[in-house]
């Protein structure tokens, strides 16, 4: 007997597309700001709708510094969830970075992701996004990188929702 409502459709993986890694920007606001979210029946699509006077605010970075992991976790004995991490990298520690990051630390967050393939992926759906994890790093050599790094979690039950492009111009405050 079945246990789900799935119906399989398959996939054509014959022809190969281009795909892109890494992250071009996080729009991150606080989990209480978002009001609802709505999945579209005909295109799978989320879109965020926000408290009234709030927005996501946008985080750009660099090429190749960043990337958004999906992980299932399941066993025989208990239900299967995944757990969705996206790593930043925001180049040269100072001050005002240094304050955001405490920020982001200590707040529960929504999380949008838009991928290098244009593409943006929600976290948040089913629960609050949070950082489990940081690191900040002078390099040792001339040529190292001195940044921030922080990991941006949540658990949800589905891999991370595609949010519809058309509500980010409604929903985020651009980065001056």
């Amino acid at each position: 007997m079945a246990c789900n409502s799935y119906t399989l459709t398959g996939l054509n993986t014959v022809c190969k597309e281009a795909s892109f890694g890494g992250v071009k920007e996080v729009l991150i606001a606080l989990y209480d700001d978002v009001e609802s979210t709505a999945v579209a029946n005909e295109t799978n699509l989320l879109t965020p709708t926000m408290v009234s006077g709030k927005k996501f605010s946008q985080y750009k970075l660099l090429k190749s510094t960043s990337g958004l992991t999906s992980t299932l976790n399941t066993s025989e004995t208990s239900s299967s969830y995944f757990t969705n991490e996206v790593t930043l990298q925001f180049m040269k520690m100072e001050t005002k970075k240094r304050i955001e990051i405490m920020s982001l630390m200590m707040s529960a967050c929504a999380v949008i992701v838009k991928d290098a393939n244009d593409k943006y992926w929600y976290l948040g759906k089913d629960n609050y996004v949070e950082c489990s994890a940081g690191t900040a790093t002078t390099g040792t050599a001339s040529s190292d990188s001195n940044h921030y790094e922080l990991t941006l979690q949540d658990t949800s039950a589905e891999l991370p929702y595609e949010v519809d492009p058309a509500a980010i111009a409604t929903i985020m405050e651009p980065v001056v």
